[in-house]
């Protein structure tokens, strides 16, 4: 049996992207299982009761990935 999985959403930083079925890719800021809060990117249902993997990033993690993507051209690829 797995185990449950509690989260907060203390905060949507964004959208990202919304499909045709309601689902928003978004950014948030999220405490998973009472534990300290970190950058989350991921699709959710309109009502946040369901959600497809994504990843979590510290405040580091996500400062590093801000600087990585300021220095892509995107043009070039």
């Amino acid at each position: 049996m797995a185990a449950k999985i509690t989260y907060t959403i203390q905060k949507e930083l964004g959208d990202l992207s919304i499909a045709p079925n309601g689902w928003k890719k978004q950014l948030t800021y999220t405490s998973w299982n009472n534990r300290e809060e970190k950058f989350d990117l991921r699709s959710w249902n309109e009502d946040h009761t369901a959600m497809t993997k994504g990843i979590t990033l510290t405040k580091e993690e996500a400062l590093k990935l801000r600087d990585i993507l300021n220095e892509i051209d995107f043009d070039e690829l």
